[in-house]
């Protein structure tokens, strides 16, 4: 009953962690960020970010979308250019356990014993990085840690849609 127990705490923790969206920020003190209301694509940038096109323009469409949500207007002349960034890892993740490995014998009673659960997931790591147009300064860069478990186009652009919604969620910072 209890290594049952333990099993199915294990599986929630790393379903739990499969899921999980780890999101920071970084901007520089002191920008006014009130005063950036349109925005424009780092032409070489985007060309440089280390992903296939497909994922890229997923990534666009959503910033694309948060942006426009949120007031902005696209345009040739910004006040913000946005740039992206790509990168992969993989995570190692160990849990150990204490389970029940009763036994009698000539030695005695003995019970307790480690479990180690080891899983590998694949991470992707976005950065979306705000330049301010006319200093070509980075003012802000959000960066999002995320596993990468499917290929399924539909779950795809679902899944960057939410990674792009959680890094934008920090602009502008909160003071």
């Amino acid at each position: 009953m209890i290594k049952k127990a333990t099993l199915l705490i294990a599986a929630v923790i790393l379903f739990v962690g499969c899921n999980t969206i780890r999101v920071s920020q970084d901007y520089a003190v002191g920008t006014d960020f009130s005063t950036y209301k349109t925005y424009g694509y780092f032409k070489q940038g985007i060309d440089d970010a280390d992903i296939n096109d497909l994922d890229k323009k997923r990534i666009l469409k959503a910033i694309d979308k948060h942006m426009l949500a949120n007031g902005f207007i696209k345009s040739q002349t910004p006040d913000l250019m946005i740039s992206i960034f790509t990168d992969s890892q993989q995570r190692v993740d160990v849990f150990n356990n204490w389970g029940w490995n009763g036994a009698f014998g000539w030695g005695g009673f003995g019970w307790g014993g480690r479990v180690n659960n080891v899983s590998t997931v694949n991470e992707g790591i976005l950065h979306i990085d705000l330049i301010d147009a006319q200093k070509k300064e980075l003012i802000w860069q959000g960066v999002a840690t995320a596993p990468m478990y499917t290929n399924n186009p539909v779950d795809k652009t679902e899944r960057l849609n939410k990674i792009v919604q959680e890094i934008l969620m920090q602009y502008p910072p909160k003071k």
